[in-house]
């Protein structure tokens, strides 16, 4: 609120008008005086009386004026230092006012700090410009004393003043008039004020002192605001950064992420969410999840009417629908719930993918032995092969050929693939290597491409197993579906490796020795295991067998020495 400039002026005038009409006064009782014959008259008296009225009178109208001067100057101060926010602004105008109201040489301006002491923040001289560090020569003493006992400190000529001559910075310095006051807000102590001249003395008074004072009460308002402004403008800043990274790290996630409020309305969105969902968030936002996402309401409906009742997290819940956009999804999801907030937190996972490549695998197992698959690294897939010592074996179901000519071919297809998938089992159980099923046979190998020591000894023991499924087998089967295998079995070395082009590859074995046992596979009748001399030579310790006559094979030029394996030994 600024004061009545009128006001002011009519003050001013009044008390000029007061001082003549007092010295017109004065003038004619000195003349009366003069004269003798009127020196004795009373009303000489009177009129001396009225003039020391009227000058009391003026004395009294002068100091209301400064009184009002001073008020004029604090409100227009109020009005000043609150007319910013900005904390470095708002202490640079409260010093270059403290320095102009009080005639002041220099200012300075001390705020506590987060450890409680005084800090200088803001030095100004009378010209209205900072003051460097290196000048900083002020009276710590007088500072302190503010400090410790909350009251304003003046003095005239502190070399003299015997509360303050004898402190060496004050002699040091050659310090004159000091005027201290403290900063409080609601009565505690936030800082001080230093107003001083080093030339001359005698230049604050208590009125100074007590205008300084009050409007010291004042600036530590202002300055609190402006150091709460600061306060909540960094933390704003602050939070908003956080928020901004947050948002950021949302919507970088992979997984998609909901969340809805105690109505099932959708409160929140991420980007992942949109993609795995195919809806964009701003259709989904505020809006019930019945209404959004017909197509996965009902299942979610009882997974978070259980975490808002129960306040439990579940866990990896699997559903699979179909979705207007996408086709058919499968989705993993997690709901939790919101810990500050009511409401449920769901976390998705697009599964559609990794579901269609695990079926994948499961029929490439199918194809393909397990064995295999763990040696192939797709980024070192080349053609070729190396060369290993293997023990294959072939074993072909015999009279099939005629077999099949009085079937249809679903009924052949049922009944070969459960002769086939007898024998693959007894393979695997083994650990062995399924190379291919050749029609009515299976050619398989072991030691590669995982190293076997006894990798004869489980080949014997798979042509065993075979044996053994297939008898099984025949309980299960009508009789004229009773077939058997003819098993031939040798040990030797072959090249394994990637055989193919790059568009089409098979993991095979080649050389002579499969060849030969699929030679000795031929020679073998019904329910029969032939083994070669050089695998028999390997287990011979391990199996009951017997040798047989030799055969004579393609591609041999002398007979081959065999043997009919009957068993292991006990």
């Amino acid at each position: 609120m600024k004061m009545d400039t009128n006001s002011t002026t009519l003050m001013l005038q009044t008390s000029q008008q007061l001082k003549q009409i007092s010295e017109h006064l004065n003038n004619i009782c000195d003349r009366l005086t003069e004269d003798k014959q009127l020196s004795t008259n009373p009303i000489a008296a009177d009129i001396s009386e009225v003039s020391k009225q009227i000058r009391h009178t003026a004395q009294q109208v002068s100091r209301q004026q400064d009184k009002l001067k001073d008020l004029q100057a604090l409100a227009d101060i109020g009005q000043i230092i609150n007319s910013s926010l900005e904390l470095p602004e708002v202490l640079r105008i409260v010093m270059d006012t403290i320095v102009r109201l009080t005639g002041a040489e220099r200012g300075f301006l001390m705020l506590r700090d987060e450890n409680d002491e005084l800090q200088m923040r803001v030095a100004r001289n009378w010209e209205q410009e900072s003051i460097r560090d290196a000048d900083f020569k002020i009276s710590r003493t007088v500072i302190d004393r503010v400090a410790e006992e909350g009251q304003p400190i003046v003095t005239t000529n502190a070399i003299e003043d015997p509360r303050f001559g004898g402190q060496d910075s004050i002699i040091a310095y050659n310090l004159r008039s000091i005027l201290c006051v403290p900063l409080k807000v609601k009565d505690v102590l936030t800082g001080v004020i230093y107003a001083d001249n080093r030339i001359r003395t005698g230049l604050f008074a208590n009125s100074d002192r007590d205008l300084l004072a009050a409007f010291a009460n004042q600036a530590a308002v202002a300055i609190e605001n402006a150091r709460l402004f600061a306060s909540v403008r960094q933390t704003l800043a602050e939070v908003t950064e956080l928020k901004n990274l947050m948002d950021n790290v949302f919507a970088s996630i992979a997984s998609g992420v909901l969340t809805t409020n105690t109505q099932n309305r959708i409160t929140l969105c991420n980007r992942a969410a949109e993609q795995i969902l195919a809806r964009a968030a701003d259709c989904m936002m505020q809006n019930e999840l019945h209404d959004c996402l017909p197509e996965l309401a009902d299942e979610l409906s009882e997974p978070i009417d259980l975490v808002q009742r129960f306040n439990q997290t579940i866990i990896g819940m699997e559903i699979n629908s179909t979705l207007p956009e996408r086709g058919p999804v499968n989705l993993r999801l997690n709901f939790s719930p919101l810990k500050d907030a009511q409401g449920v937190a769901i976390v998705l996972d697009d599964v559609t993918e990794r579901k269609r490549l695990e079926a994948q695998r499961r029929l490439f197992e199918k194809m393909v032995s397990p064995a295999v698959i763990k040696q192939l690294t797709p980024d070192r897939i080349q053609l070729g092969g190396e060369r290993a010592t293997i023990t294959a074996l072939f074993a072909d179901i015999r009279g099939f050929t005629s077999f099949s000519e009085k079937r249809s071919p679903e009924e052949l297809v049922s009944i070969l693939n459960q002769y086939l998938a007898a024998a693959a089992d007894a393979v695997l159980t083994e650990e062995g290597t399924i190379d291919k099923f050749m029609g009515d046979a299976v050619m398989a190998w072991f030691n590669a491409p995982i190293p076997q020591e006894d990798h004869t000894l489980r080949a014997v023991r798979a042509a065993l197993g075979i044996s053994e499924a297939i008898r099984a087998l025949h309980t299960e089967l009508p009789p004229e579906a009773h077939l058997d295998f003819g098993i031939g079995i040798h040990y030797g070395d072959a090249v394994l490796g990637l055989v193919g082009t790059e568009k089409r590859l098979d993991y095979t074995a080649i050389g002579d020795s499969v060849n030969t046992a699929k030679r000795i596979q031929e020679n073998s009748a019904a329910n029969q295991i032939l083994i070669s001399a050089s695998a028999y030579h390997h287990v011979k310790q391990h199996i009951e067998a017997r040798p047989t006559e030799p055969i004579l094979v393609k591609g041999k030029s002398h007979p081959l020495d065999v043997f009919e394996i009957s068993g292991l030994r006990s």
